[in-house]
């Protein structure tokens, strides 16, 4: 065997063998993409800083959140496919240098419009970075070891993004607000020198063409759909700009949407932006709309239990922050066995049960705390919640991308992840509306306790909705599966299962 083995597609040297360790290569993808999961979470702690040392008022502040937010939403679809069309490794290491760059720019702004600018930038590099984690993952691990891969993933994912907050307040009282998106540029340089190493190229073996068309299309779509989830509540769901309403701007998104979907039903067969072969697939298609319940339940729960402890029992943010680390921690021991039991049972009642886990610990803050009980009163429910996002986040990815051809998953990731942070804002944005009516009568507790309620029923609505997933054969029983050291060879060469 060479030192270093030729790509079949591209003709061009590959990996070498001895590198092409899907687990090396998943711990390189994982490590590089904490730069974009950290800045997502660690930022919002920052505000008072950013406040302060740019001399920006409230709606500039939330401009550098949200700015972000919109430019990352309304280009993820775009990001999967160029991934699909032009090479999975060379779309997240593009996205990862215009990520990295823009957070100097970040660092360095003197002006809040400046750091709006660069916040845009870093969305585009994130959007542009995001999709092809779970497109590398898909192709290079194969079908009887894809649950544990993306149990391993979730998991990451999701502990990064829990820990954004404590590592971002770290972060501001060592080093400046500045210091949350400096730490972005060795962190990414690393990054990409591990991808680089370990990563194979996973190219396409033809050239192809960009949908212009299409993707000006989804992104009028997206950003009319996804400002107005952002910017309902601040408007009192009202006037935007002069007649336009945020009703109306949200229509005018499902209008083009659906001039969009025509658009693409005559470009099918000339590299479309979204092939509907994966809309086709049921099972796709389910947990696209169900993925959109995970983050209305962990949004609904961040928002509403550091409230809780800050308000009423009276701890500091870092306190807190400690506290609701316990779900993220249980759910690091639980992922893997979740991943497991994908793989030997199949997703979709392993996702049911998570799904169930979860509602039954936001259900238990609910109902155990009190104005005038200890902070032990949440640990039952932290603790469910954990097992809940450990179990549940792992047989997403595997159930929605089981029969996804490796050509498309970079599309498939796209859409998966734009429902993921839609419902992420439309959670955000019914939690906070409710808790506002909530709080009128000036009971804390009684109105956190009320709201939790709202998350419980959209998590018990995606397990509802789960059960429409056709259950297939579990991986490890199908035939012709090799060993996952085997599975990049397939995954470059299009041939290996999906």
């Amino acid at each position: 065997m060479s030192a270093t083995d030729t790509d079949p597609e591209t003709g061009r040297p590959g990996v070498p063998e001895r590198l092409r360790n899907p687990w090396v290569a998943m711990f390189a993808i994982c490590f590089t993409q904490a730069v974009v999961l950290l800045d997502t979470t660690a930022v919002n702690v920052a505000v008072p800083s950013l406040a302060e040392g740019l001399g920006a008022g409230v709606d500039q502040v939330l401009w550098m959140i949200n700015a972000y937010l919109l430019s990352y939403a309304v280009l993820l679809v775009t990001g999967g496919r160029l991934g699909d069309l032009y090479g999975p490794r060379r779309m997240f290491l593009i996205g990862l240098a215009v990520f990295v760059l823009s957070s100097a720019a970040c660092g360095i702004a003197q002006t809040p419009g400046q750091a709006i600018a660069a916040r845009v930038l870093q969305g585009v590099g994130g959007a542009l970075q995001t999709p092809q984690a779970m497109a590398v993952i898909t192709r290079m691990f194969p079908a009887d070891r894809r649950g544990a891969a993306m149990g391993v993933w979730g998991s990451f994912a999701g502990i990064v993004a829990a820990a954004g907050p404590t590592l971002g307040g770290f972060l501001v009282s060592w080093l400046g607000w500045r210091g949350i998106f400096y730490i972005n540029i060795p962190v990414g340089v690393i990054g990409a020198i591990l991808v680089l190493t370990f990563v194979p190229a996973l190219e396409p073996n033809r050239k192809h063409r960009i949908d212009v068309l299409g993707s000006v299309l989804l992104t009028v779509a997206v950003f009319c759909v996804v400002y107005g989830l952002m910017e309902g509540e601040s408007h009192h769901w009202g006037r935007l700009w002069g007649p336009l309403t945020v009703p109306m701007l949200m229509v005018v998104g499902v209008v083009v949407l659906g001039l969009f979907l025509v658009v693409e039903r005559g470009r099918q067969d000339r590299d479309p932006l979204v092939p509907f072969a994966i809309l086709r697939d049921r099972n796709f298609t389910v947990m696209a709309v169900v993925v959109g319940a995970l983050p209305c339940g962990l949004g609904g729960m961040l928002l509403l239990t550091p409230l809780y402890l800050q308000e009423v029992q009276e701890f500091s943010a870092f306190q807190a922050g400690l506290l609701i680390a316990v779900a993220p921690l249980v759910s690091i021991f639980a992922a893997p066995y979740s991943g497991r039991f994908c793989d030997r049972f199949g997703g979709k009642y392993v996702m049911v049960a998570g799904l169930t886990l979860f509602a039954v610990g936001i259900a238990l803050l609910a109902a155990l705390i009190r104005a005038d009980s200890g902070w032990t009163a949440l640990l039952p429910g932290l603790v469910f919640v954990g097992l809940g996002m450990g179990v549940a986040y792992a047989p997403a990815g595997v159930v929605a991308f089981e029969k996804i051809e490796p050509a498309m998953s970079g599309a498939a990731s796209g859409l998966f992840n734009t429902t993921r942070l839609c419902g992420s804002l439309l959670g955000s944005a019914s939690v906070g509306a409710l808790l506002q009516a909530r709080l009128v009568g000036g009971d804390t507790t009684g109105a956190v306790r009320a709201t939790y309620l709202l998350p419980v029923g959209f998590l018990v609505a995606g397990a509802l909705v789960t059960l429409l997933v056709r259950r297939s054969r579990p991986a490890a029983a199908d035939a012709g599966d090799g060993p996952a050291g085997a599975a990049p060879a397939r995954a470059t060469s299009g041939s290996g299962k999906s």
